[in-house]
C-alpha cells in the first residue's frame, strides 16, 4: 500500500540531492511525530522499505531514517531496519537515534549506513563524538541541532539545555564538523513553514557551513524559500506523506 500521492504540478530544479526524504521509526514502522511529541504518532506505513523502494524509484538518492525508538531509549533498535534498507536499496542512508557507544555506531556502520547521525551524545559525551570525527571522518557523521528557542534539545526532544545553537555550531565547527542538520522544534510536524529566518541567521554567521534544514516544510515554495536562503539540503518528512508534495514534484525537483 502506498501512502505518496502522485498528483503532478510544474516545479523546476532544486539540483540533486537539495531534497532528503525522512523516514522515522518506531516499532519498525513508518511513522511522523508532532514537535516530537511520542503521544502525537502517526502510523504512515508499516513497510518501511517499500517506502524507500518508491522515493529511490523517482531518483532520490539520500534518505534520513530515524531511529525514535532507539533516541527515546537511549541506544540502536531499529537496525535491522536499516540492514533492509541499504540491503535492497541503493540509497545513501544517514541513520540516527541512540547512538551512544562506539559499539552504537559500529553496529550502524555495519547494518549498511553511509553516515551516522549524532545528536545527543554531542552533548552529553562531546570528547566521545569528537574521537568519533577523528576515527571516522567528518563526512561519515551528520551532526543534528535540534533547537527549541536557540538553544540545543536532546533525548529525542525530550530535554531542552541552555545552550546556545551558535556556540553549539562554534565548538563543533572547531572540531571539523563541516554539515549540520537544523531542526526548530517548534516547527516540526506542523505542516506550518520552516524556520526561514533562523537558518538565515546561522548561515550568516557560519557561513563555510553545509546547513541541512529539517522540520515544517509544507510544500515547494518552502523548498525554494531554504535554497534562496543558502541552505544546502532539505529533510522533509510529513508533507510528503500527507501528499503536500507529491512524488512527481520530487522528481521534477531533484533531477
Amino acid at each position: 500500500m502506498t501512502v505518496l500521492s502522485n498528483t503532478p504540478l510544474g516545479a523546476e530544479s532544486l539540483g540533486s540531492g537539495f531534497i532528503i526524504p525522512a523516514i522515522d521509526l518506531i516499532e519498525g514502522k513508518c511513522v511522523r511525530l508532532t514537535q516530537g511529541d511520542y503521544a502525537q504518532k502517526t502510523i504512515y506505513n508499516e513497510n518501511p522499505l517499500e517506502v524507500a523502494l518508491e522515493f529511490e524509484s523517482i531518483g532520490i538518492k539520500r534518505l534520513h531514517l530515524v531511529d525514535l525508538d532507539g533516541a527515546k531509549k537511549g541506544q540502536v533498535v531499529n537496525s535491522a531496519v536499516l540492514e533492509k534498507l541499504a540491503a535492497n536499496t541503493n540509497l545513501t542512508i544517514d541513520f540516527g537515534g541512540g547512538i551512544k557507544t562506539d559499539d552504537d555506531i559500529k553496529k550502524v556502520f555495519d547494518a549498511g549506513a553511509a553516515i551516522a547521525t549524532i545528536g545527543s551524545i554531542a552533548v552529553k559525551n562531546k570528547e566521545l563524538f569528537f574521537s568519533w570525527i577523528k576515527k571516522y571522518g567528518s563526512d561519515k557523521l551528520l551532526l543534528g541541532a535540534d533547537v527549541k528557542e536557540e538553544k540545543i534539545a536532546v533525548g529525542g526532544w525530550l530535554e531542552t539545555t541552555s545552550i546556545s545553537v551558535f556556540d553549539f555550531i562554534t565548538e563543533n565547527m572547531q572540531h571539523g564538523v563541516n554539515t549540520i542538520f537544523c531542526t526548530d522544534i517548534a516547527k516540526d510536524g506542523l505542516l506550518q513553514g520552516p524556520s526561514i529566518d533562523l537558518y538565515k541567521k546561522l548561515i550568516a554567521a557560519f557561513p563555510t557551513l553545509n546547513l541541512i534544514a529539517s522540520g515544517g516544510v509544507t510544500n515547494i515554495d518552502d523548498l525554494r524559500l531554504l535554497k534562496e536562503a543558502g541552505c544546502s539540503g532539505a529533510i522533509v518528512g510529513k508533507a510528503i506523506y500527507e501528499g503536500r508534495i507529491t512524488m512527481l514534484e520530487l522528481k521534477s525537483l531533484n533531477n
